[in-house]
């Protein structure tokens, strides 16, 4: 019996360890969309509750804030409001939720054969360089759209840049568990020199209770708001699958056979609807999570279930809560100018690592088109229906690679003139 306590309190310490890493990352979606970080605290519990319960407990990960929601949640808020924003992400979760079926019927190559790399990679290109000017506007002190300046650009571009300085020095230079907090660690330092500066606005901190409910918000649902969302999904589908398989490889277990890719996606969906329908923003599978398995070595999935418990606990606490919401904006914005550069990245080595032949005017013209049609912010449609940016492109990148011919060896080899 003692040695089952004993095991028990070093599966509790290892969760708090795990809501560590994920910490800074976790809060940091709610804060730039304007949500409430508490309430995405507790969704992120509730949700990694609800993917362990679906999967049977069998894949040790962490559910948290999806970045590649960020600016389709920007564009819906200011658009249709934020409830309606949460009808969206409740039919996006919804979208998963067809995927698993999807893949239940027809096998997870279903998945790779409608989304392949050349559909990919452009698209998650579009999630990072398409919030590159709110990073900027941010990091100078801005708000995020650039309307209005917060705070003084030089007092706001230092900090924003020891905030970036120090999240890449953590990145590169750290050792052990430190190296899987740099933004954690950016947070910090950024935070510190703020209120060195005097620019860190405390009274709220001071109002607040100790415990409190956090701000919980119910979806509305508006059809174009649905329509808008809903194509967002396709980008973390696939960024869900690549996580499946990262921590498959750390493990040694196949959890796309077992528990299956249609279970961890069908968790994903319930856990992304479920924090719609409190207000919290949507979830995802989280590598640096993946990357503290594979630093400790501890593989059981119980860890995760503490680490969700701690997050729920911690959205009660009103003054953490608020805390959270004093972070000045260059802090985040010079983080950001960091993170949403590696998320484009990514998009560009899925290209390079599954050697797509830019060469090829097929292969040109989806990456070429899509890349512009996100990145430009291109509309199509009206105010009651219309597709933009991300679920723009999503769209795009799938339609012209089942339209356009594959290249054929004919075609391939050309004659000497």
């Amino acid at each position: 019996m003692e040695a089952l306590d004993t095991r028990g309190w070093r599966s509790a310490l290892a969760g708090s360890q795990m809501l560590f890493v994920a910490f800074g990352a976790l809060v940091l979606m709610p804060l730039i969309t304007g949500m409430d970080p508490s309430v995405a605290l507790f969704t992120a519990g509730i949700g990694t509750l609800m993917f362990q319960f679906t999967t049977q407990r069998q894949v040790p990960v962490f559910l948290a804030s999806s970045f590649a929601f960020i600016a389709p949640i920007m564009y819906s808020n200011q658009t249709w409001g934020l409830p309606a924003t949460l009808g969206g992400l409740l039919a996006a979760g919804l979208m998963y939720i067809l995927l698993s079926l999807l893949v239940r019927l027809r096998g997870p190559g279903f998945i790779q054969r409608l989304l392949p790399p050349i559909v990919v990679g452009p698209v998650i290109m579009v999630i990072g360089l398409g919030l590159a000017s709110v990073a900027v506007n941010m990091a100078m002190g801005k708000t995020g759209d650039g309307a209005e300046q917060i705070i003084d650009y030089p007092i706001a571009i230092s900090i924003a840049m020891l905030s970036l300085a120090t999240t890449i020095a953590v990145a590169i230079f750290a050792r052990g568990l430190f190296r899987l907090v740099p933004i954690l660690a950016g947070v910090i330092v950024g935070y510190s020199l703020s209120w060195l500066l005097g620019i860190v606005e405390f009274s709220s901190v001071s109002e607040a209770s100790w415990l409190a409910m956090p701000g919980f918000v119910t979806p509305e649902f508006k059809l174009a708001a649905i329509l808008f969302m809903i194509p967002v999904a396709i980008a973390p589908a696939i960024e869900h699958i690549g996580d499946v398989l990262a921590i498959g490889s750390v493990t040694g277990k196949d959890y796309i056979r077992k528990p299956g890719l249609q279970r961890t996606l069908l968790g994903d969906g319930i856990a992304t609807s479920a924090a719609a329908m409190f207000g919290g923003p949507p979830n995802t599978t989280y590598s640096e999570v993946t990357g503290a398995v594979m630093l400790t070595r501890n593989f059981n999935p119980n860890v995760m279930i503490w680490a969700a418990c701690f997050a729920i606990g911690l959205a009660f606490i009103d003054k953490f809560g608020a805390i959270l919401l004093s972070i000045p904006t260059p802090v985040m914005g010079g983080i950001l100018c960091l993170l949403f550069g590696s998320i484009a990245v990514v998009g560009m080595n899925t290209l390079i690592k599954h050697q797509i032949d830019l060469s090829q005017p097929r292969n040109l013209c989806i990456v070429s088109v899509t890349l512009v049609f996100g990145i430009g912010g291109l509309m199509i449609g009206n105010q009651s229906f219309s597709l933009q940016g991300i679920s723009l492109c999503g769209v795009v990148a799938i339609v012209l690679n089942l339209v356009l011919p594959q290249p054929t060896a004919s075609r391939e080899a050309k004659p000497e003139a």
